[in-house]
């Protein structure tokens, strides 16, 4: 995996270790040679990656819509900026320059990215490793919900599995590498996709 994509808050949030993990996030990217593609803001969480992964001497790919840009909060000293029409050509630039997907705490946007990602997989349209890096628990309540939703028949426990979940990088980096992608559906035909 040369490209991450990493989604993430673009507020810091009130938990200084989730600020702390990220950075460390960025300087495990630099130091293993992996390209962070993210979603081009310099603020919060976004910015504690970036920043950390530039800073480091690795590259970061940032990805942003027009509209974004006027606000003056694209990050200014990325190795490349993309500037997309919409919020969903920003998602498909994000899946296509990528290898893989690491979720950090956020709010409404990172779980959409989140769902939209992961949805993909389970329809065969991508079989790239999705992991979540549970720093401090943030993510067991959705975690909880995901096996209700399993409980209840709306989600296969195969699609839950292939979320890979850790709160430790070094831990979640080796299920990404080792990551195999759940066979097609057979009830779907890609090809009218």
């Amino acid at each position: 995996m040369k490209k991450i994509a990493v989604f993430c808050g673009s507020s810091e949030g009130n938990d200084d270790e989730i600020i702390k993990i990220a950075s460390n996030l960025g300087l495990e990217f630099a130091k293993r040679g992996i390209t962070l593609v993210y979603g081009g803001a310099n603020l919060g969480i976004m910015k504690a990656v970036a920043n950390s992964v530039l800073s480091n001497k690795g590259k970061a790919i940032g990805v942003i819509p027009e509209f974004l840009t006027s606000r003056e909060i694209a990050h200014p000293n990325l190795t490349e900026l993309i500037i997309t029409k919409t919020m969903h050509e920003r998602k498909v630039n994000i899946y296509d320059k990528s290898d893989g997907f690491i979720i950090l705490p956020g709010g409404f946007g990172t779980l959409d990215e989140f769902f939209e990602i992961t949805t993909w997989g389970q329809l065969g349209l991508h079989a790239k490793p999705i992991g979540i890096l549970n720093i401090n628990g943030f993510y067991d309540d959705l975690l909880s919900m995901s096996k209700k939703m399993v409980k209840n028949g709306f989600l296969k426990q195969a699609n839950l599995d292939a979320v890979l979940i850790d709160s430790s990088f070094d831990e979640l980096y080796n299920k990404m590498k080792n990551f195999k992608p759940l066979p097609i559906p057979k009830w779907l035909n890609i090809d009218k996709i």
